[in-house]
């Protein structure tokens, strides 16, 4: 199989299991919103879940999965399995006990923490104090998360992919079955949010256990643990924890920011945030993933020409995805909000506001999905120094602008600012990477993706006049809202496909080559 098809191949299958992990993401936040709505409560629970996540980012899917990867995928493919097995046991000592002394640490600075990231909260009695009660319940759920990472990273050089991206849809379902049978059942509801996520994140690392047993990776206590390969990889780890979670980091600070807002900003911002991240984990996630093993093989083999190959063919299909998703999200943006969200808790200006930004965050999928893959090709090269270099600077815009935006637009300023830096983020490391292995084909994808923004806006002139139909200030009528909304996406998708097609974009002839490739292998005798 060609290096594209194994790229779109992962890509497709880590897809799959994330568009269910996804689905059941929104039935999570459905059952939140429903439950708790948008004010004290829920207010408290995102900031409290945002402080674990922060760190996972720090430790885990950022740092870890970027200084891991490209040395294990290199011990592996130069030094062999059995190599690879010790260092990936000694990796898995060293962060267990690791994470085992952030997660006393965090549990111990919880009051601190919580200060740090919901100040706002101290002018409400009671919501600090519920804050800290949450984070500490949650933030053990960092040390499985992040040992999660590890297993996910070796399971991904190691060609499996399904398993490991399915992990989220049971954190999903153990948040759901908590929040909807629990807490009836609590003197303070929400706990039982907090309950659900520590009970999801053991579930999503025990069930890696099967298939690395099987895989002969299942991992074992290491005495000396602290060789050379483990402190290359460490190394290469510490920058990464200033620089790789930048994103992260500036979606904290909007909601430290929130907190200074009218009760409800923070939900707001959650809510629409967790839509955003619909296409892009489904997408734009998985295919990070997929090509950083691609990458980090082709420069561990010094394979200059293919890695720029899988970039470049990378780039081209998040265009291809995000530009879509990103009209989708800003025109359907109130329509689904009410179907799902929709109720006596969660009323229309609710409804409206979160809407509101969702629209603002909706351009920055394509700066996303650009950083996402553009980062990768540094880790690849064992370079974690320059995203950070980066990081400083669009953590400054997104500080710099979210405050005067905050004053003008309130919310919706604050997730225009988290644009703004996603847009400098990916430039920035543009103009770094095509300095460090030179140019990386700009002509070529714009000549690709030439004829994508027309078709995008018909697309979206189609489904906006269609969802015009929707009652959707409305409460109740959800088969209606239902049949509306399903209309208007599926005639947009299949606009957008018919239109590819008659305007030739290559990037449509090429998924259906390799899905036509794909069959015709199945069904050969």
């Amino acid at each position: 199989m060609s290096e594209k098809g194994k790229i779109f191949r992962a890509t497709g299958i880590m897809g799959m299991a994330t568009s269910l992990s996804r689905v059941t993401g929104l039935a999570r936040d459905m059952v939140i919103a429903r439950l708790f709505g948008a004010g004290f409560a829920s207010d408290a629970f995102f900031v409290a879940f945002t402080i674990p996540n922060l760190f996972r980012r720090f430790f885990a899917e950022g740092s870890l999965t970027a200084a891991f990867v490209p040395t294990f995928s290199e011990i592996y493919h130069l030094r062999g399995q059995e190599e690879a097995k010790r260092f990936a046991d000694r990796c898995w000592t060293f962060l267990v006990l690791v994470m085992t002394a952030v997660t006393l640490a965090g549990v111990l600075a919880s009051p601190l923490l919580v200060r740090l990231f919901g100040g706002g909260f101290a002018t409400v009695a009671g919501k600090l104090e519920l804050t800290d009660l949450l984070n500490r319940i949650m933030f053990p759920y960092l040390f499985f998360v992040s040992l999660l990472a590890l297993v996910t990273g070796i399971l991904n050089v190691l060609g499996r992919f399904f398993l490991p991206s399915l992990a989220p849809l049971f954190l999903n379902l153990c948040m759901i079955g908590s929040a909807w049978f629990l807490s009836p059942h609590l003197e303070t509801p929400i706990l039982a949010l907090a309950a659900g996520v520590l009970m999801g994140g053991a579930i999503q690392l025990l069930i890696q256990f099967p298939l690395l047993f099987r895989a002969g990776f299942l991992p074992r206590p290491a005495r000396r643990f602290l060789d050379a390969d483990v402190r290359r990889a460490a190394l290469l780890m510490l920058p990464g924890i200033a620089g790789i979670a930048i994103y992260q980091i500036n979606l904290t600070i909007s909601r430290l920011m929130a907190s200074f807002l009218p009760e409800g900003s923070v939900s707001y911002l959650y809510y629409a945030q967790r839509l955003f991240e619909f296409p892009q984990g489904i997408f734009i996630v998985s295919l990070a993933q997929a090509v950083l093993p691609a990458m980090s093989r082709h420069a561990a083999l010094d394979h200059a020409g293919d890695l720029k190959e899988s970039l470049r063919f990378s780039m081209v299909l998040i265009g291809f995805v995000t530009l879509p998703a990103a009209a989708g999200l800003m025109v359907c943006s109130v329509p689904v909000f009410s179907l799902f969200f929709m109720n006596e808790t969660f009323g229309y200006e609710e409804v409206r506001r979160t809407a509101q930004a969702l629209v603002a965050y909706a351009p920055g999928l394509l700066f996303v999905g650009l950083s996402r893959i553009l980062a990768p090709v540094f880790y690849a090269l064992k370079d974690t120094r320059t995203p950070v270099r980066i990081s400083f600077w669009t953590l400054i815009v997104n500080v710099g602008c979210g405050l005067p935006f905050m004053l003008l637009w309130g919310h919706v300023g604050l997730a225009a600012a988290g644009t703004l830096s996603a847009a400098v983020n990916s430039l920035l490391l543009w103009r770094a990477l095509k300095g460090r292995i030179g140019p990386l084909g700009f002509g070529s994808i714009v000549r690709d993706l030439r004829w994508l923004l027309p078709l995008v806006l018909v697309m979206a002139a189609a489904v906006f006049w269609i969802l015009g139909l929707g009652p959707w200030e409305q409460t109740g009528r959800g088969g209606f809202k239902l049949l509306v909304l399903g209309a208007a996406v599926f005639s947009g998708i299949a606009l957008f496909a018919v239109g590819c097609f008659l305007c030739r974009v290559p990037q449509a002839g090429e998924i259906l080559d390799l899905i036509k490739n794909k069959i015709a292998r199945k069904v050969r005798p």
